[in-house]
């Protein structure tokens, strides 16, 4: 085991299996991992909260549970950074919006119950694009956060502040949520681990909505191992969540060192398109080498409605999304504003509260689902997103995994594409059809540009196969160095 000056280096396997056998504390795990976040994170605006009391007071807590003699949970002392779009009792639930500015979360979510029962240490706010509607994370309304690998440029979104907690160490482990890519895209472009779980794989009781039918909570990790560690705790059917599944929770951990050997690997054409930055291309290409010289099987194949992706989710998720945040009123919980009678409360409320993203989205949904254009547009999207899982399926009964890359370019600097809203949808062109059909996902680091920017992989499986993704992203880690590369020392 390392020193205490080097614990935010530890995996979350290592710090758990430490503090339950009493040779760490989760007191002095804690206290590195803030030490390490008073460092690094004025340069990165990660968190939009961070309580040091509230943590150590939860580590102490731990602690004091094993003194006893109490067995402890799979993640015992291990810091979990949370974004800040999935409630917390007693924590602020600000989705990165000025019209829940000063809102405390009075429950605590799905996840957030399982992370407690596990012993985990919950690690502050994380930064998001205003309720996850962004691929920048520059679009939340307190702050822009920085990728740790050149904090001229942005870390990706929705996720952002997650994504970069766990790249620059500041938290072994964080929870996102994703929509059309906000786990996978800021993983990529942080050079760090992110799984799409399976649509109801994951609870999502407690997390605030975006477009109900794409919306998931995932994990990240700097390693397949701690992804499969945090997918372990989170995963499983929750009566509250009516989309939750009713699968059972395999031993995730059990999948990682089985190899690659005869695994039947599809690339998808539609994946490499002109779009794709050239170095991204190869270090994709370089990625599915590897595996194929670890022995898996690698054949072509096709998605061919790949090209309606974009268009379709900007359909289904902003009419969601219209739907889903009409509850932000300005009279239930919500910021209010001054107002001289119900209708002025509302557009007021709700004109100052969002910002100019989240109307955008809410106008554009509330368009498509209006009478005389719901067939046209909604509908027809729909339409669309069932031919898209078709594809999927049809490719998943030759093989057992695609391969391909996450997103089509590396971080861009900072305000380079969050005032072009075509530049910013099409950052997530690669990632919105897994959302779409319902499949899990995975990005892992697989590189970097000649600018030492982070370049990931993304593997897709059919639903449930977590194992699969988590297997094939073990080998692949195991046969490279890039996991371990870290961008502050």
């Amino acid at each position: 085991m390392s020193s205490v000056d080097a614990l935010h280096r530890e995996s979350a396997v290592d710090l758990a299996r430490a503090c339950a056998a009493g040779e760490r504390s989760a007191r002095s795990i804690a206290d590195a991992f803030l030490a390490r976040a008073a460092s690094v994170e004025p340069g990165l605006d990660a968190f939009l909260e961070l309580d040091a009391a509230r943590v150590r007071a939860q580590a102490d807590a731990i602690d004091a549970r094993r003194d006893r003699g109490e067995t402890l949970g799979p993640l015992a002392g291990v810091p979990v950074a949370i974004k800040d779009l999935i409630a917390e009792r007693d924590a602020p639930l600000t989705c990165g919006s000025r019209i829940l500015e000063n809102y405390v979360s009075p429950y605590d979510a799905h996840v957030i119950e399982r992370l407690r029962a596990a012993d985990a240490v919950l690690f502050g706010r994380t930064n998001l694009d205003e309720f996850a509607m962004g691929s920048t994370t520059e679009t939340s309304a307190f702050k822009v956060t920085k990728n740790p690998w050149d904090p001229a440029r942005f870390p990706g979104g929705s996720s952002g502040g997650s994504a970069v907690a766990v790249a620059a160490r500041m938290a072994p482990l964080a929870l996102g949520t994703e929509t059309g890519g906000s786990i996978r895209q800021p993983a990529s472009l942080c050079g760090v681990y992110g799984l799409k779980t399976t649509y109801g794989r994951v609870s999502r009781y407690g997390a605030a909505a975006y477009a109900s039918s794409l919306d998931q909570i995932g994990p990240f990790a700097t390693s397949a191992a701690d992804l499969a560690l945090l997918l372990g705790v989170i995963a499983g059917r929750d009566t509250r969540d009516s989309t939750s599944a009713d699968e059972p929770v395999p031993d995730y951990a059990a999948s990682l060192g089985q190899g690659v050997e005869g695994l039947r690997i599809g690339v998808p054409r539609e994946f490499f398109g002109d779009g794709v930055d050239p170095e991204v291309r190869a270090t994709v290409e370089r990625a599915i080498e590897t595996l194929r010289g670890l022995g898996a099987e690698t054949r072509d194949v096709s998605l061919p409605h790949t090209e309606y992706g974009i268009p379709v989710y900007y359909l289904v998720a902003t009419s969601e999304a219209s739907s889903n945040l009409a509850r932000y009123d300005g009279v239930h919980y919500t910021t209010r504003a001054d107002a001289p009678d119900l209708e002025h409360l509302y557009t007021r409320s709700r004109g100052d509260g969002f910002g100019l993203e989240v109307k955008k989205r809410i106008m554009l949904g509330t368009f498509a689902l209006s009478a005389g254009y719901y067939d046209a547009y909604y509908k027809k999207a729909q339409q669309v997103r069932t031919l898209i899982r078709r594809d999927f399926d049809a490719a998943f009964a030759d093989v057992d995994v695609l391969v391909g890359p996450v997103a089509p370019a590396p971080a861009a600097p900072l305000g380079a594409v969050v005032d072009d809203a075509l530049a910013m949808y099409m950052m997530d062109v690669l990632t919105v059809t897994a959302n779409l059909a319902g499949i899990c996902a995975l990005s892992c680091p697989a590189g970097f540009t000649e600018g030492r920017l982070p370049i990931g992989v993304q593997l897709l499986a059919p639903p449930f196969a977590e194992p699969t993704l988590l297997r094939t992203a073990a080998a692949f880690e195991a046969a490279t160095d890039y996991s371990r590369e870290e961008p502050i020392a």
